[in-house]
């Protein structure tokens, strides 16, 4: 399978992204702290079925180039970096901060959207406490396999604390739990049993406020389920786009 390297200009933002495959558009986004690497998992398994893209959001990554990272521009951002591809629609999936914003997308733009996968979304608000929010942390992380550890250490680095603390804050501050009903997509969402960081619960409760829903859960994953279980998790996801 031969992965590109390209990136699409956004503003003052040229946002960089890593592409395989041939056909209906699956588009990948990570969350906080993350970049395009932590889809390496699941784009090969993608990209024998798929054109699937991987980007890194403004900030993180390779896209350190221009403004910082801002969550309430982000959305319109991957609309740019579609219209730049001249993709008219889409299939987007959207790990912890990821699902925030392609679910915001997905509200707002309906009809842009093929169908839509959640990952452990931070797409409704809850009540965690600091302490809590650090330990949830300290766990998802120590879930993290091994072998991926520098990545994760590599990507923070890159994004830098005053990144991770603005795109952190802005994600707590953020609601947009009102406009998951304008959500047409069917959508998958997908949670780890073990996430301390963002509870099961509000899977459950995401699920519930979605008009064309399923709920998976993958036994044995904590926040970051395509890395800690691959094979599950990339089964399930093309079991729902094939359909």
């Amino acid at each position: 399978m031969e992965v590109e390297q390209g990136r699409v200009k956004s503003g003052a933002v040229e946002l960089n992204y890593m592409t395989a495959g041939q056909g209906q558009v699956v588009v990948l986004v990570h969350g906080l702290s993350g970049s395009n690497h932590w889809w390496h998992k699941t784009l090969p398994a993608l990209a024998a079925h798929y054109r699937v893209y991987a980007l890194d959001l403004a900030g993180f990554g390779g896209s350190r180039t221009g403004p910082s990272f801002e969550l309430r521009t982000a959305a319109n951002q991957l609309i740019d970096f579609l219209d730049k591809l001249g993709v008219e629609k889409a299939s987007l999936t959207g790990h912890s901060m990821g699902g925030f914003i392609v679910a915001d997308l997905a509200a707002r733009h309906p009809d842009r959207v093929e169908k839509l996968v959640l990952v452990d979304a931070a797409a409704l608000p809850f009540e965690n406490s600091f302490l809590d929010r650090g330990l949830g942390l300290a766990l998802a992380a120590c879930k993290i396999p091994p072998a991926f550890w520098p990545v994760f250490l590599a990507d923070a680095y890159r994004a830098g604390p005053r990144t991770l603390w603005r795109a952190a804050n802005e994600l707590m501050a953020a609601d947009i739990a009102r406009d998951l009903e304008l959500i047409q997509a069917e959508t998958l969402v997908v949670w780890g049993k073990q996430d301390h960081l963002v509870p099961l619960s509000l899977g459950v409760e995401l699920t519930r406020r979605l008009h064309h829903a399923r709920f998976e859960i993958i036994p044995g994953a904590a926040h970051t389920p395509m890395l800690e279980r691959p094979a599950e998790f990339n089964r399930l996801l093309l079991d729902f786009l094939r359909k």
